[in-house]
């Protein structure tokens, strides 16, 4: 086992991931938008975030904000709305900020215990 605790990094880089994830799906729902048989996808976090990875905060988001299925596609006669798409970047920015205040409150807390235990 290693001096530095990394586990705890991987929380809010899997939240970075799916962020980066979902964002990649929204981008391909308005490049794709008018092409005939293009089903619109999305990334659901409360799939990951049931799986042991979930903090309040997290949980709290994913109550507030719904989820859809993780590549889940519209039904063929549905249209995608280049509105509804850029309002789902924007959620999908909050959650990125969410993600990197958590990643960088992170580093903080290892940086201060390292300072700490170098002074103590």
């Amino acid at each position: 086992m290693g001096l530095l605790p990394l586990n705890l990094l991987n929380k809010p880089q899997k939240m970075l991931d799916l962020v980066a994830q979902r964002q990649e799906c929204l981008s391909d729902n308005i490049a794709n938008m008018h092409t005939k048989g293009y089903k619109r996808k999305d990334v659901d976090f409360s799939q990951y975030l049931n799986n042991g990875i979930s903090s309040n905060l997290e949980a709290r988001l994913i109550d507030k904000y719904g989820s859809a299925p993780i590549a889940s596609a519209a039904s063929q006669s549905e249209n995608i709305s280049t509105e509804d798409e850029l309002s789902l970047m924007q959620e999908n920015y909050l959650l990125y900020n969410v993600a990197v205040r958590q990643l960088s409150s992170t580093i903080t807390e290892i940086k201060t215990a390292m300072n700490v235990s170098a002074n103590g």
